[in-house]
């Protein structure tokens, strides 16, 4: 007789869970002690082979022996599972334990009856199935078992399509069950919650991948429990239920791919993972994309005299994420085969108009914005039957704005859970702008650039998005006096670590060595006075000076302090306003100096030592400053430009306020200059550090540009530990540096700019340069995930203003042949970005120490948007 074949190292599968039938077992009549006869026994019960294969089965200490029917063969089965390996939970004390899925998951029936509100599952195969209005072969539907699916796609063939690209758009994973000659499809859920789905469960793994995971661990729970496995179909009121599975088979569990490759084997299946709530990420799109590409019917060169494929789109229940899948393919289509038969007022529109600020500003520049948005506007429409997006927004909105006492919905306030909800939607909506402008740019040129390329050649809409969710544009100045937002002081904010309070009065005053630069904190009237008396004394001798109020939260004077309104559960954290004019910003802050006074009652003010209740019979804005100084020196000139905190200065003017900030700040050195080349220039802050020392390395760049550069530009020599860090030399940094022209000498000029404005800032350990690396390694003692992210977004900041200065000052060099006729802001759009610039900042991190994709702030999408994240939900209307 042959040698004993050992199944698992020939590779050979030995389905595990197959009863054995036609075979016999010696029979024993008392177990083995200790040497895993019983074991054995229990193991060839869920011993997999075939019916025809086995003649007898041989127990010993090793591993069962399996005897083929022509004695030919032997086959020795290694096939124990540790049940060690695996986790057991149960939902409730009433209901058995068993084996948890992927260590914590429990399996439920995916679709329950009352989801299929169009009452299609019967009539047609899957629940919620339809076809858009119009003539476009356009199909949605919820998730359908296998055969549901044949009877869908019998349907289709019926109705005369010859090709059908079938797109599924879940990214949870699905498994199906043989039952009664179907597949049921069921979904691994969390005991917290087992009516939803997982999302982004591991970024690592595919939804497929995971797919295999379960369903493997399936296979091995059935082989631990007598062939059967628990389920849920009933997680209501859990009447009879778990549910028993018989598994006797690998073949009686499938993943979403087998089960649809059975039906649709010469048709393309595509899976496209959408988001339940917001936009795709850009990535999904170029997915999109792609199936485009590989279907000849839906390109632009395909052949006119056949029919573009029906496509047909599923989620589990065919509403959210079907809808959206819908609405792309009928953009596609539009551009495809123009307009749909159906006029466009034969199209049911939408009642609402979304007047958001940010979609009026985006139509506004992209090129022929207005068609745009009509075409999403028809698209949204036309496959409205089961959910229509505009509706979501504006219905959100007026839920959040109608909330009178705020209350608790999943552990957050039910203002920001609608204010969320709208913001949600309405990204989404923005988003199908964006890919609409994209076809109308692209699909002529076959896509020459996929969505994420074209998105980064169009950075500024990064801008525009970024300040979406800044509710406070419109919070109404009774946020401090119906006690929604509270007074906080300066006394509370700023630490003078400069020690220049009592000389100057104002923390944090400095120069910038043999250069007429000064920086502060945000002063009042007598530090201002103080100042103006320091500038323009013999010794000093400005007969002008320009005063830049870098400040972008709204500041008012009253006793002697300077006061902002902030949260009153985080009076730490800023609240910006986002305008589209500096001017907007003074007006504001007039509101909120008639509305304290007009109260006529105490408000809360919270100061360095404790909270008071105060009354103030009177009060400056930051410009009334201004005015009272001017009157004693009428050299004196202010301007706003708020800049927002850690993060780089935009460079471009249409991010929800007109002004692009590099070019405002050189203007205004230049012009100043112009007028008076011994002009002084005062810049200031909440607490003079971060925005004013960004700012004073901008105007020291620019006055070495106009008059001259110091005569030597000396390596700094550094003795520290990570030298190279210490000094900037990170690799998205260099990387950036190789792309520029002569870009050593620009890095090394921004050096040179950093060490001479920061020369006095060592004891406050602000040196823009040398904090990248500082704040990056704070990640390590953060004490909470959320401080983490913090630090992290922080550290990234940093490093882009870095860059960012960086290309400014090569933009002034490439420039200045032309005296600047060129703005920084076209510079970074008609030569940077072509050039890759947005590219590597859309990849930013800190790739010495960890991969950047794994942060999703590595994006400008969300690295610029979470400007805003930090900051508490608004208290206004969006």
């Amino acid at each position: 007789m042959h040698k004993p074949k050992d199944v698992s190292k020939r590779g050979t599968a030995v389905k595990p869970t197959v009863q054995i039938k036609g075979t016999s077992a010696p029979a024993t009549s008392q177990d083995h002690q200790g040497n895993g006869m019983a074991e054995h026994r229990r193991l060839l019960h869920s011993v997999s082979i075939r019916n025809s294969t086995a003649k007898s089965i041989i127990t010993n200490k090793v591993a069962p022996v399996v005897i083929t029917n022509n004695c030919r063969e032997e086959f020795q089965i290694h096939d124990r599972i540790q049940s060690a390996n695996y986790s057991k939970g149960r939902i409730s004390d009433l209901l058995p334990e068993h084996y948890l899925v992927l260590g914590e998951f429990f399996m439920v029936q995916d679709v329950y009856d009352r989801a299929d509100v169009l009452n299609t599952t019967k009539s047609h195969g899957a629940p919620n199935f339809r076809k858009v209005k119009g003539n476009y072969p356009l199909f949605g539907m919820g998730q359908p078992s296998l055969n549901g699916f044949k009877q869908v796609l019998q349907r289709l063939q019926t109705d005369n399509f010859e090709e059908v690209v079938f797109i599924c758009v879940r990214e949870e994973p699905v498994v199906f069950f043989l039952s009664d000659g179907d597949f049921i499809p069921y979904t691994p859920r969390r005991r917290e919650n087992l009516h939803e789905n997982l999302h982004n469960l591991d970024k690592e793994l595919s939804t497929e991948q995971i797919e295999l995971s379960i369903q493997k661990e399936l296979c091995d729970f059935a082989k631990l429990s007598e062939n059967m496995f628990n389920v849920y179909n009933d997680v209501e009121h859990f009447k009879d239920e778990p549910k028993h599975v018989h598994v006797l088979s690998e073949e009686d569990i499938c993943v979403t791919e087998e089960v649809y490759r059975r039906s649709i084997f010469i048709y393309p299946l595509h899976r496209l993972p959408l988001p339940v709530d917001g936009a795709p990420l850009e990535e999904t799109f170029d997915d999109f994309v792609k199936i485009l590409r590989e279907t000849p019917n839906l390109c632009v060169l395909r052949d006119p005299s056949r029919p573009p494929p029906a496509l047909l789109f599923s989620c589990q229940v065919g509403v959210g994420r079907t809808n959206l899948g819908l609405i792309l393919g009928a953009l596609v289509l539009n551009h495809l085969q123009g307009a749909s038969k159906s006029h466009r007022e034969e199209v049911q529109k939408c009642q609402h108009k979304l007047d958001f600020l940010v979609i009026q500003l985006l139509i506004n520049r992209l090129p022929r914005g207005q068609q745009v948005l009509d075409e999403v506007d028809d698209a949204i429409s036309m496959c409205s039957e089961m959910h229509n997006l505009k509706d979501a927004v504006y219905e959100n909105k007026l839920k959040m704005e109608g909330i009178g006492k705020d209350g608790q919905i999943q552990g957050i306030s039910t203002k920001s859970y609608f204010q969320n909800r709208t913001l949600q939607s309405l990204e989404r909506y923005v988003f199908l702008i964006l890919f609409n402008a994209y076809l109308d740019d692209q699909y002529p040129q076959g896509f020459a650039q996929s969505f994420s390329q074209w998105m980064c050649m169009n950075a500024w809409i990064y801008r525009l998005l970024a300040t979406m969710g800044c509710s406070e544009v419109s919070a109404p100045s009774s946020c401090v006096t119906d006690g929604s937002h509270v007074l906080v002081s300066c006394e509370f904010l700023v630490t003078d670590l400069l020690s220049s309070l009592k000389e100057m009065k104002v923390a944090n005053f400095r120069r910038v060595s043999k250069m007429p630069l000064y920086g502060f904190a945000q002063p009042n009237s007598e530090a201002l006075s103080a100042v103006m008396s320091y500038l323009t004394d013999q010794r000093r001798g400005h007969s002008s000076v320009l005063w830049l109020n870098l400040q972008e939260e709204l500041v008012l004077e009253a006793k002697g302090q300077i006061l902002t309104p902030r949260d009153p559960c985080c009076p730490e954290r800023p609240i910006p306003v986002c305008v589209q004019h500096p001017q907007e910003l003074q007006e504001l802050e007039l509101a909120l100096k008639q509305e304290v006074l007009r109260c006529e009652k105490t408000l809360e003010v919270v100061t360095e030592q404790e909270s008071q209740m105060k009354m103030f019979s009177s009060c400056h804005t930051s410009e009334e400053l201004f005015i009272q100084q001017k009157s004693v020196h009428p050299g004196l000139s202010y301007k706003r430009c708020p800049l927002p905190e850690f993060c780089a200065p935009s460079e471009e003017a249409s991010a929800l306020h007109s002004l692009a900030v590099f070019d405002w700040l050189f203007e205004s050195v230049k012009n100043a200059l112009a007028e008076d080349p011994c002009c002084g220039f005062v810049f200031s802050c909440q607490d003079g550090k971060d925005r004013t020392t960004a700012a004073m390395v901008v105007a020291t760049l620019t006055l070495w540009h106009i008059n001259n550069f110091p005569e030597s530009e000396e390596d700094e020599i550094v003795s520290v530990p990570d030298a190279k860090y210490t000094k900037g030399e990170f690799e998205v940094v260099m990387q950036v540096v190789r792309l520029l022209p002569d870009g050593h000498r620009m890095k090394r000029q921004v050096d040179a700019a950093l060490d001479v404005v920061s020369e006095t800032m060592t004891p406050m350990h602000y040196h823009l340069r040398e904090i990248i690396i500082s704040t990056y390694r704070q990640i390590k003692m953060a004490k909470s995930e959320s401080e983490a992210q913090w630090l992290r977004l922080k550290s990234l900041q940093y490093l882009e203003r870095y860059i960012y200065l960086i290309l400014f000052n090569c933009f002034l060099h490439l420039e200045k042949k032309d005296s600047w006729r060129r703005s920084f802001s076209q510079w970074m759009q008609q030569v940077a970005a072509r050039a890759g610039i947005y590219t590597i900042l859309n990849r930013l991190g800190f790739s010495e120490f960890e991969a950047p994709e794994d942060s999703p702030m590595a994006r400008l999408r969300f690295r610029w948007h979470r400007n805003f994240s930090q900051c508490i939900p608004g208290k206004g209307e969006l």
